[in-house]
């Protein structure tokens, strides 16, 4: 991933055609995005409601701590979600990509922005007005009912990521973490599952609730175990089953 500055950047550039209509193949991904939860001509009619942007790598498209109120709904990219910790370092707290809504807390209940998003390279996304999107919800209540469940599996993500801090050993963190990253953001590849995120061990560290030192500690275990190959930012999974195993999970686990 990126090591992008997080400068605050001029108001990106909106699409030079906003009208061109969106392939939502590519949008699909191994896991259900807002967009994935909606019925077509009710994605079709969110999709309508935003002012298109596209804006390059290393862009900020939500500032933690900033009062505003309108919506993200990301169409192409990969995004980052991080937050300032007490001693000026970014904790990473989740990947958004195509399909994702983010800021929709500040867009419900009007408090400043909890989180930074952060595009990992060149995204194109809509910028929704709170109004707009609050009587969207009114006129499709099974949206509603969607975005609900959205936000109770994000809170599911952070309760988990806290009991597995808790619970298990720094190995066990990294071989769950890269096993939901199998899910979310991985894809076949010739010697095994490659994750496509550029995750640096940094990042890693933070989702994981450790040391730099215990997580190359952690990668080099589980590459002498044979399960995952490590290169420049990009993790390659050999043997997910395994993997699985390792951090207990079961195959129901999301």
């Amino acid at each position: 991933m990126t090591d992008a500055d997080h400068r605050p950047e001029g108001d990106p550039t909106p699409n030079s055609n906003p009208a061109r209509p969106i392939s939502y193949a590519v949008l699909r991904r191994p896991y259900e995005t807002f967009l994935q939860r909606l019925a077509a001509p009710v994605r079709d009619e969110l999709l309508g409601l935003g002012v298109r942007r596209q804006v390059p790598a290393g862009q900020i498209v939500i500032h933690e701590g900033i009062r505003e109120s309108h919506l993200v709904l990301l169409e192409e990219g990969l995004t980052k979600v991080t937050a300032s910790l007490p001693d000026g370092r970014s904790a990473l707290l989740s990947l958004r990509v195509g399909g994702d809504l983010v800021g929709e807390m500040s867009a419900l209940n009007d408090a400043p922005r909890s989180a930074t998003v952060t595009t990992c390279g060149p995204a194109r996304y809509s910028v929704i007005q709170p109004d707009r999107f609050k009587r969207f919800l009114k006129e499709h209540p099974d949206a509603a009912v969607e975005l609900a469940a959205m936000v109770s599996d994000r809170l599911r993500w952070s309760n988990r990521r806290r009991i597995d801090f808790t619970s298990y050993p720094v190995k066990l963190r990294v071989a769950r973490v890269v096993a939901e990253l199998c899910r979310t953001h991985g894809r076949q590849g010739t010697d095994g599952i490659i994750i496509d995120v550029r995750l640096t061990q940094p990042d890693l560290a933070t989702v994981c609730g450790a040391s730099e030192t215990s997580i190359q500690k952690a990668l080099r275990e589980l590459r002498t175990d044979g399960l995952v190959d490590t290169d420049y930012r990009r993790i390659t999974v050999r043997d997910l089953a395994s993997l699985r195993k390792l951090g207990n999970l079961e195959s129901s686990d999301d």
